[in-house]
C-alpha cells in the first residue's frame, strides 16, 4: 500500500498492532484523526499515555484500578462474602454490565495451559487461597466463572482441590454459557441468569 506521506504510513503501522485492525481500517483511522481539531489527537495521545504510565492492580482481587485497591473492593456495600473468579478483567466487565452480581471478584490473569507454559504459578491463585484464610476474612463462597474449555475447567478443578477442607462454599456458573465459548462475548442476559443458577462445583 503507497501513502502520501512517511507520518500517514508510521500512524498506520502503529494503529494496525492493535488486535483486529488492518491497514485498511488504520489508514481510516489515521485519516480521521488528521482531519479532527489537534486537541482530539491530543487528548487521545494523554489518554493512551495515562493509561500505560497510571494504571495500576488491585492489592486485593488485581483488577484494573486507579488506586491501590480498587472501587469494587473498597465499596462497602457490596457483599464481601462471595468472591467471583474471573480469567480476565474482560469477564469482570462483562458480570458487572449484567447487573445481577454484587460480591466481590478475584482476577486470575489467564488459565492453566501446559502447552503454553501457563502454570498455577503464573497465575492470582496463592492470592485468592490467602484471601479465604486472612483472619477477617468474611469468605463464604467462591463462584467459578471461568470460560467452559478445558483449559477453564482444568484452573477450575485445581482451584477446588486447593479449597479443599476450608469453610467455604465453592460453585460454578450455570452452564447456560455454550460449552467451548468464551465469557466475554457471551450475551449479558444468559451471562447474568448463569451467575443467578450458579450451583455446586462437584456436580456441575
Amino acid at each position: 500500500m503507497e501513502y502520501p506521506s512517511k507520518l500517514i504510513e508510521n500512524a498506520v503501522n502503529q494503529i494496525a498492532k492493535l488486535p483486529g485492525i488492518g491497514k485498511k481500517t488504520a489508514l481510516r483511522l489515521a485519516l480521521h484523526l488528521l482531519r479532527e481539531d489537534e486537541e482530539t489527537s491530543q487528548s487521545l495521545a494523554e489518554a493512551i499515555v495515562d493509561l500505560r504510565t497510571k494504571t495500576q492492580y488491585c492489592r486485593i482481587c488485581h483488577n484494573i484500578s486507579d488506586a491501590e485497591i480498587c472501587a469494587i473492593c473498597a465499596n462497602e456495600r457490596r457483599d464481601h462474602s462471595i468472591i467471583c473468579v474471573v480469567e480476565d478483567a474482560t469477564d469482570l466487565i462483562a458480570i458487572e454490565n449484567t447487573s445481577q452480581y454484587r460480591g466481590l471478584y478475584h482476577v486470575l490473569g489467564g488459565v492453566i495451559s501446559p502447552i503454553e507454559g501457563i502454570g498455577p504459578g503464573e497465575l492470582n491463585i496463592q492470592s485468592l487461597i490467602e484471601r479465604t484464610k486472612a483472619e477477617d476474612s468474611e469468605v463464604k463462597e467462591i463462584i467459578l466463572a471461568l470460560s467452559s474449555t478445558m483449559e477453564g475447567d482444568t484452573t477450575s478443578f485445581f482451584i477446588t482441590k486447593k479449597l479443599k477442607g476450608r469453610d467455604v462454599k465453592v460453585t460454578s456458573i450455570a452452564r447456560g454459557v455454550p460449552i467451548g465459548s468464551e465469557l466475554e462475548y457471551t450475551d449479558e442476559i444468559t451471562l447474568g441468569r448463569s451467575i443467578l443458577g450458579r450451583k455446586a462445583y462437584e456436580q456441575s
